[in-house]
């Protein structure tokens, strides 16, 4: 699974990687993205190309018919279930998405406890996450609500070292493919073990209330270090 990442890039990198069009948003770093936050999203435009947009982290389905709060934990899809688990599979059918992320974080049980690391690309400073969006209303409220899930899959050798999961990666030549239907879980796979690196953090990011403007969140610790 991945339940926490980090947004930290530029507009200007996004409108390289995704060819936007559109005006420039404020995009704010955060490096301690929790469930439920607003996430950066990128979908594909109406007469080509592609479009930025926020969204809830976390996918509420059309359908759902009780109240927010009792939305199961929905903030990633397996990708050997998207197509099929009803959670997820209208939206695999219809409504997809990428996830850019600057990186993301996964813990491994230590004797002393849950030592996070760090993960990000070793040469790509945005990486793209296969994601699934859809719109609901809130009966109670009706608020309309846009949420998004992102999708997992098996850890590569690398990866399994710390964890057993690990985001699906689309490269930007699949880009096109994931957004416009023309590939399917075929392309759902692990990354190739050259794509990610990554390196022990402090603790402080074992609470999902750290500061989403510290920076320091993805500092490499130094051997021995505690903090």
């Amino acid at each position: 699974m991945c339940g926490r990442f980090t947004q930290a890039y530029t507009w200007e990198q996004l409108v390289r990687l995704y060819r936007l069009t559109m005006p420039p948003q404020n995009t704010q770093p955060s490096y301690n993205v929790c469930p439920t936050d607003p996430v950066d999203v990128i979908l594909p435009a109406e007469g080509g190309g592609h479009h930025f947009a926020r969204m809830r982290w976390g996918l509420v389905p059309y359908w759902w018919s009780k109240p927010l709060k009792q939305v199961p934990a929905t903030f990633n899809a397996r990708s050997d279930t998207v197509a099929t688990k009803p959670m997820f599979r209208d939206a695999f059918k219809r409504r997809r998405c990428v996830i850019p992320m600057s990186g993301f974080y996964e813990w491994r049980q230590m004797q002393d406890g849950k030592q996070p690391f760090y993960i990000s690309g070793v040469e790509a400073p945005v990486l793209s996450v296969a994601g699934l969006w859809d719109n609901w209303t809130n009966r109670e409220t009706g608020e309309a609500i846009r949420s998004c899930t992102m999708i997992v899959t098996d850890a590569n050798p690398f990866m399994s070292e710390i964890h057993d999961r690990m985001p699906v990666f689309v490269a930007p030549e699949r880009l096109d493919a994931w957004l416009t239907f023309k590939a399917g879980t075929e392309i759902l796979e692990p990354a190739s073990t050259g794509l990610v690196r990554a390196w022990p953090v402090s603790r402080r990011v074992n609470s999902s209330k750290a500061e989403k403007e510290d920076r320091t969140l993805v500092d490499e610790m130094p051997p021995g270090a505690t903090a």
